[in-house]
């Protein structure tokens, strides 16, 4: 009982949080994922931005601007998928 229960933990986290990957995630998921994550992160907090603003000599809505766009595709576009 005690693996069903945390199978299906798991499993309400990876529905829930889609950072959290599941087994068929590949590795370019996973870390577009997290790319996405630290740029929103960034995003979200008014120092950060000010800071970034200040060491590249842009504005802050320029700053901004570049990191939603980065958000798009942080790693690069997607490996081509194997059909078996």
């Amino acid at each position: 009982m005690d693996r069903f229960n945390i199978n299906s933990q798991i499993e309400h986290l990876q529905s829930k949080y889609v950072g959290t990957g599941h087994a068929d995630t590949i590795k370019h998921e996973w870390l577009t994922n997290q790319q996405r994550d630290s740029l929103a992160s960034i995003v979200g907090h008014n120092s950060l931005i000010s800071y970034i603003s200040v060491a590249e000599n842009e504005c802050k809505a320029r700053v901004k601007a570049n990191m939603l766009e980065k958000m798009l595709q942080p790693c690069g576009p997607p490996p081509v998928k194997e059909e078996q």
